[in-house]
């Protein structure tokens, strides 16, 4: 064979496989009303958990499985059910993405991400370092 065939052989098959890449299973960051209008495609749903609805974990019943409330960034609602565990402190998490698919008018998440609440909040500054406290007569002059 030729170098300009195998340089060419090479080509084909590079570009075969990204054009394989990009038509791939793909999924978007988006909200349920996308997700409700594609119902057999896979969503990434970034929304907020509402506390105020039942979460339901019963380990007795199904050890893997939990559903709950979420609201999306425009403020529609839909009931999630989550094939798996339940995270630690989701009761706590300020945003989840539910990544999945819209089924029977239900968010069938295959995966779960949280953002959980932050320990370090901007209004508990430290106004001390170690025993001696800093107040505004005692900082050091610049030089």
């Amino acid at each position: 064979m030729k170098k300009t065939h195998i340089f060419i052989l090479v080509f084909v098959v590079a570009a075969i496989g990204v054009i394989m890449s990009l038509f791939a299973n793909t999924s978007t960051y988006t909200d349920f009303s996308a997700a409700i209008e594609n119902p057999g495609k896979e969503f990434h749903v970034i929304g907020k958990l509402v506390k105020e609805k039942p979460i339901v974990y019963d380990t007795k019943v199904d050890a893997n499985k939990f559903t709950f409330f979420m609201t999306d960034q425009k403020g529609v609602e839909r009931l999630v059910t989550y094939k798996g565990a339940k995270p630690q402190d989701f009761d706590k998490s300020e945003q989840v993405v539910v990544i999945g698919k819209m089924e029977n008018n239900e968010f069938l998440a295959s995966s779960l991400l949280l953002k959980c609440p932050s320990k370090y909040n901007e209004e508990k500054k430290p106004d001390s370092f170690g025993d001696k406290e800093f107040g505004a007569a005692e900082k050091p002059a610049a030089k």
